[in-house]
């Protein structure tokens, strides 16, 4: 065993990438479990206030990321200070991402639907990083032999046609797969083979004038989100918490 973590984790410097995902995935849980107490009403926590104001923890989140980073860049893989970087930047990137559909909306929405994107984004995170951690590397650069790798044409031919399988699943509305297919290239090319997601940038162009492949690529997505879209939202649920129900709508006055 000792062997073994030597071997693949210390030697290859993965050790601050595996502290860096292990306080990642801890800070977020940590952060979830206060935040539904809070909602609950349970426990000595309560949402930090300056007057008006309510402090996000995307706030600190953010200082610990920068703090984390820097001092990463400034001392080496192998080193003390490394580690300890890596730590302070996985907090902060845990707290960051906890509220990444505030950022993306510009609106407190942690609580809402849309706030279910903050749990699909620090997992699909976790999952890239795991993949990183046992081996593969973005853009299929593990798969290229020792001579490959000091041949720059093959290098760069290498990356480039792995991110074009990538933009095309992104384009083609499949942003999960385009994601994960820069770390397993293979993934990218099954999301650029297969049909567009409707409403995505390459339906519109590309199916325009094409109501056949229109109609499959709906049915597709029809039968994938009526299969996993459910899993998807009790995975979500478990994690993050239920959302509040929305809002029904006023009903008109009748005049």
């Amino acid at each position: 065993m000792d062997g073994w973590w030597y071997r693949n984790v210390v030697e290859p410097g993965k050790l601050p990438l595996l502290l860096a995902l292990v306080s990642f995935v801890g800070c977020f849980l940590v952060t979830r479990t206060i935040t539904r107490l809070i909602r609950a009403g349970k426990g000595p926590f309560r949402n930090i206030t300056t007057g008006d104001v309510h402090i996000h923890h995307v706030v600190p989140g953010i200082f610990l990321m920068l703090v984390g980073g820097f001092w990463a860049v400034a001392t080496g893989r192998h080193s003390f200070g490394s580690m300890c970087a890596a730590v302070i930047f996985g907090v902060g990137a845990g707290l960051v991402l906890d509220e990444f559909a505030l950022i993306l909306h510009l609106d407190d929405v942690y609580w809402s639907e849309q706030g279910r994107k903050s749990v699909e984004v620090v997992i699909l995170t976790a999952a890239l990083v795991v993949l990183i951690l046992t081996g593969f590397t973005p853009f299929g650069v593990n798969e290229l032999s020792v001579t490959e790798r000091h041949n720059r044409f093959a290098f760069a031919l290498n990356i480039a046609v792995n991110c074009g399988f990538a933009l095309i699943a992104m384009l083609k509305g499949k942003l999960r797969t385009a994601l994960i297919g820069m770390v397993v290239p293979f993934v990218a090319l099954v999301g650029a083979i297969r049909l567009a997601r409707p409403g995505s940038a390459w339906a519109r162009r590309f199916y325009r004038d094409r109501p056949r492949v229109r109609a499959r690529a709906g049915l597709r997505a029809f039968r994938h989100d009526r299969r996993w879209t459910a899993k998807r939202r009790w995975l979500q649920d478990v994690i993050g918490g239920r959302p509040d129900p929305e809002p029904r709508p006023a009903p008109r006055r009748r005049t």
